[in-house]
């Protein structure tokens, strides 16, 4: 029994990184109807940010750790989001009108401009977060010893998931983002500046991203350059599991594949742990092929 609550904590954990990123593959789908490839990578140059952020700024030692860690991530949030907003620019906005797959190649191309950037600026080493960046207290839980991160994690992931989802169906901007993803013609017959809408969601889903690379690094202390095909990989399933486009299913289905993987891995093998999940993938696939709750794509009338 300890074994399994510690796995349902863990797999929350890491399943709240992976709802975070497909939330940002999944927003992108449901405005473009496209997939972001470099998504994984920006999710990777906010791990490397939050550790430069750190240390080049000195918060070590000078500012307590509960308020160094929400400042890190509002920074680090800040700067992937503006480098989402010139990806969109950059590379998306100028293919709108282009075939589909005009675009994909964009996608790809971008990802590999920044894997090779981060190789450029941060080196291809394994790179460890300071220990002063990790808090290190241990929460005594039914007589196990769980690390504090694990529940910063999850607490912060599922903050983050509620804001958002109050922020897409609560607020007129939120509106106007549904909107678009209905139908773009129609938003901007209504008055909607469609690209700007667009824009905007280009900042919100890497902004996301990057905090979960800060988390990554926070909860694991490795990273590394290539992490974001691994965890934009799941991610992808993720999205993929809940109903690409549809953002609540993103969440659910991130959290599915935290627990998926991480129970697999304690009861069956852990060698086994990437297959497992996307054994379930293609199952829900073949029984459900939109997802849990359904891919969000509206029909146009």
């Amino acid at each position: 029994m300890e074994l399994f609550i510690q796995q349902v904590i863990n797999g929350l954990a890491i399943g709240g990184i992976y709802a975070l990123v497909a939330l940002g593959y999944t927003m992108v789908y449901g405005v473009l109807k496209l997939i972001n490839f470099a998504h994984g990578d920006l999710f990777t140059i906010g791990a490397y940010l939050g550790m430069t952020v750190f240390v080049s700024f000195g918060l070590g030692g000078i500012v307590p750790i509960w308020i160094a860690i929400p400042l890190v991530a509002l920074m680090v949030m800040g700067l992937v989001a503006v480098l989402g907003g010139l990806l969109e620019r950059a590379a998306y906005r100028p293919l709108r009108n282009a075939s589909r797959l005009s675009a994909v190649v964009s996608a790809v191309g971008a990802s590999i401009f920044f894997q090779n950037a981060i190789i450029l600026l941060w080196g291809a080493n394994y790179y460890v977060y300071p220990e002063a960046m990790r808090p290190s207290v241990i929460i005594d839980l039914f007589g196990m010893g769980v690390p504090l991160i694990r529940f910063i994690l999850i607490g912060a992931s599922i903050l983050l998931m509620l804001v958002l989802y109050w922020f897409i169906h609560r607020t007129k901007t939120g509106t106007a983002i549904r909107a678009a993803a209905i139908d773009q013609g129609a938003a901007k017959l209504m008055g909607i500046n469609v690209n700007r809408i667009i824009s905007l969601v280009f900042l919100i889903g890497p902004g996301l991203g990057g905090v979960a690379g800060l988390m990554v690094g926070l909860a694991y202390g490795q990273i590394d350059f290539s992490m974001g095909f691994s965890y934009g990989l799941k991610a992808f399933t993720a999205a993929i599991l809940g109903g690409i486009g549809n953002i609540p299913g993103a969440m659910i289905g991130g959290l599915i594949l935290g627990l998926v993987e991480t129970l697999g891995a304690a009861y069956l093998t852990i060698a086994w742990k990437d297959a497992i999940s996307f054994f379930v993938l293609i199952l829900i696939l073949i029984i459900r092929p939109t997802g849990i709750l359904g891919e969000r794509v509206a029909d146009k009338l």
